[in-house]
């Protein structure tokens, strides 16, 4: 039960930018990116990339056989963000993003650890 709380909030801090590949105008919104720049068609695209997150978060925390791969997909995009941030500079623009992946690290460590435990019992 555990396992799926953490899959659950990691889904939920992937959905507003999943969101953006239905709603466009919520790139500008969340990104501060003008529609019709090539950055925003980057931004568009990025959304449907995070929708394949959020629905490996939403598998992950129904079926357990998937939580491996689900944690390395996401500790990918969330700590590679993070450290592209950082040696950004932290820009502002995107201070609200990189909050919400440091307060996803918990339940990313959470369950990456219980999909990699050993099974007891056997």
């Amino acid at each position: 039960m555990i396992a799926a709380i953490c899959w659950g909030a990691l889904g939920l801090i992937h959905l507003l930018p999943a969101l953006a590949l239905f709603r466009p105008s919520m790139i500008s919104k969340l990104y501060g990116v003008p529609s019709g720049s090539a950055s925003f068609l980057l931004l568009h695209h990025r959304a449907a990339l995070f929708l394949c997150v959020l629905l490996i978060c939403v598998w992950a925390a129904l079926r357990s056989e998937v939580r491996p791969l689900a944690s390395v997909v996401v500790a990918i995009s969330m700590i590679s963000f993070l450290w592209l941030y950082a040696a950004a500079g932290q820009p502002a623009a995107l201070r609200q993003i990189a909050i919400a992946d440091l307060a996803g690290l918990p339940f990313l460590v959470i369950a990456a650890w219980l999909a990699f435990a050993p099974v007891r019992g056997g």
